[in-house]
């Protein structure tokens, strides 16, 4: 009896292919900054075309913001995940800020990640989407860890949540892009409570 022969499954080669790409734009921009970082380039490290490429980003800057997206959250949602809620917003905090620091510090991400922030400012469709699939979701969190706090009477109950989110997470993003210090443990705690002394309830005269 003949063998039948089995169709090559070509959804599973195109996330095979898809995924090669991914982490060799990834690498690439870590090992040779941005500028220098090209389609071309991302292609043969992938083993694919150049058209493969095309056919799923419309732009470097498009495909770094995907790679970086898809590799550091395994394709997890952004807006599924939540901030730790322990009754203790200060403890809480500092907890995801250190998180964030460690990542911004960490070498594979941090040349990739500022050439992603560099390409935001410059291209409005990618900004657009940055806003859509990661800032969006994740300050949405943000908020909604402080509305637990403030139910619990640990914020003022005028505090503009946004305003919030900029005073708490704002310093370290800066710091980061400008270079102006190192990025520690010890910096989180102090804009931590530097914050908080600001955002709390005001205690009643007298």
């Amino acid at each position: 009896m003949p063998t039948q022969k089995v169709a090559p499954d070509s959804s599973r080669r195109s996330q095979s292919a898809r995924r090669a790409i991914l982490t060799a734009a990834l690498d690439l921009a870590s090992e040779l900054g941005y500028a220098k970082l090209s389609i071309e380039g991302i292609a043969s490290a992938a083993g694919v075309g150049k058209q493969t490429i095309y056919r799923w980003w419309p732009s470097k800057g498009a495909l770094l913001f995907d790679a970086f997206l898809t590799l550091t959250t395994e394709g997890q949602d952004v807006g599924e995940a939540a901030l730790p809620d322990t009754g203790d917003l200060a403890a809480d905090l500092k907890t995801v800020l250190r998180a964030t620091v460690e990542e911004l510090n960490d070498p594979r991400y941090d040349l990739p990640m500022r050439a992603l922030h560099i390409e935001v400012v410059h291209d409005p469709a990618l900004a657009a989407a940055y806003q859509e699939r990661l800032d969006g979701p994740l300050r949405e969190l943000k908020k909604e860890r402080l509305r637990a706090a403030r139910r619990a009477g640990q914020l003022a109950e005028d505090v503009d949540l946004d305003v919030a989110v900029d005073l708490l997470f704002g310093p370290i993003l800066n710091r980061w892009l400008q270079r102006t210090g190192p990025l520690t443990a010890e910096y989180v705690d102090q804009v931590v409570d530097t914050a908080l002394r600001g955002l709390r309830p005001t205690p009643p005269a007298g």
